[in-house]
């Protein structure tokens, strides 16, 4: 086996570096790929298509990889919970042919967990978090600039002791989701005014905190139900 990880503007660096830490910690094989999504027009668009146009771009440099290397499958980490949201990048998986052994085994999230914590795996318990480029409104092109300011962002954030965030950018508006466990310390003033000058240093002209909190997958509820519906 070999352990890919696509490297590219919308991976965090911490979540590089943790990733290839942890292959090594374990002795896992471990190759790094450079993907391209930020060539591709369509991807830039950021309409409620991006993600399928981001794992085609995944999946065409993996099977790229996959012939070179004399490998059989291509496998990747979708599982039983992410059938309940909207994730167009799994009809790009479907039709590359790509094996889903967590799910295909009916694992969830919380499976998945508890068999890392009985391996005794450090990162059993880490915090879920999608590409940068999910932080940013549909219909706002993707843009290196942009990745680089949420991603400075959230670095502050993980910065300031907390542990489950997203920064949403939204133009000249930042959204700043923090967990509902976290979300008291985030709403004390002197905190608000720490994130304040955070982030009208990182240019943004107004800055909220979420009263709902941290939930994966809040830009989905902006797109319409046709736009939804529609897949690949």
């Amino acid at each position: 086996m070999l352990a890919v990880i696509a490297d590219s503007a919308s991976l965090a660096r911490t979540h590089l570096a943790d990733a290839v830490a942890f292959a090594n910690e374990q002795g896992f094989p471990l190759e790094i790929i450079a993907t391209s999504e930020l060539d591709r027009p369509d991807y830039v668009r950021n309409d409620g298509q991006r993600c399928f146009h981001c794992k085609d771009e995944l999946f065409e440099v993996m099977e790229q990889l996959r012939e070179a290397r004399g490998f059989d499958t291509i496998a990747y980490g979708v599982n039983l919970d992410d059938q309940g949201d909207f994730r167009p990048g799994q009809e790009a998986a479907r039709q590359h042919h790509v094996a889903a052994p967590l799910l295909k085994a009916g694992l969830t999230k919380n499976d998945v967990r508890e068999l890392a914590r009985e391996a005794g795996l450090r990162i059993w318990d880490k915090p879920a978090s999608a590409c940068l480029s999910s932080r940013i409104e549909y219909g706002r092109p993707v843009t290196r600039e942009a990745l680089d300011v949420v991603e400075r962002g959230e670095d502050a954030l993980r910065t300031l002791g907390f542990r489950q965030f997203r920064v949403r950018h939204h133009g000249d508006i930042v959204r700043i989701e923090i967990s509902r466990e976290e979300l008291a310390r985030a709403l004390d003033p002197a905190m608000a005014a720490e994130f304040t000058s955070i982030f009208k240093g990182l240019g943004f002209k107004f800055v909220t905190l979420d009263l709902e909190g941290f939930r994966s997958g809040s830009m989905n509820s902006l797109l319409s139900v046709e736009q939804l519906r529609r897949v690949g």
